[in-house]
């Protein structure tokens, strides 16, 4: 199996790192594109940086349109944005493909492969509705980072790893990160 990551500028990309480490143990090949925001905002939020995310993934430069997952050949089995930016999911709803992850997710698109966007903004105003009205009526699967907590959890990570179950179920993977509506505790 491959996966793609795309982490951009918006807060949250705590959600982006934990799902590339997953996918990394669950022994999925994962391939990584980060905005310049991104980049920041994770080291700030997380203290994360690409060279930590190296021994987990391939990271590809978002500049960079020449790379293998520009293109439909390359094969993959979907896409996760996490976090998503307003900025990327209105480009991507709106057909910009100037980035390697603008132009990454629309090549999953055309394929009719997975792509999942985790936007992470609130409130939302209208446009930011009709662009994401748009991508769902275009077959994208939207997951709004927002956990739950039927699961009582205690602990930050637990929150986590429920967005980060919930993510890796839109793919159709399996895993062990959550405890499943009525499953005992």
């Amino acid at each position: 199996m491959r996966i793609i990551v795309g982490i951009t500028g918006a807060s949250g990309s705590v959600y982006g790192y934990t799902l590339i480490r997953a996918l990394h143990e669950l022994g999925i090949e994962t391939h990584v594109v980060i905005t310049e925001m991104g980049e920041k905002v994770m080291q700030y939020e997380c203290g994360v940086s690409l060279d930590m995310i190296k021994q987990y993934a391939t990271i590809h430069k978002n500049n960079n349109l020449f790379a293998n997952i520009s293109s439909g050949s390359f094969k993959t089995d979907g896409m996760v944005i996490c976090p998503c930016s307003m900025n990327t999911l209105g480009a991507i709803a709106n057909g910009v493909g100037d980035t390697l992850l603008n132009r990454a997710a629309s090549v999953v698109m055309k394929e009719n492969r997975k792509l999942v966007i985790v936007p992470r903004e609130t409130p939302l105003h209208l446009i930011h509705l009709k662009n994401m009205t748009k991508l769902a009526e275009a077959g994208v699967t939207i997951v709004p980072a927002a956990p739950g907590f039927y699961h009582r959890p205690t602990e930050l990570w637990e929150l986590i790893n429920f967005m980060v179950g919930r993510i890796l179920d839109m793919l159709t993977i399996d895993h062990e990160l959550i405890q499943r509506w009525g499953e005992p505790q």
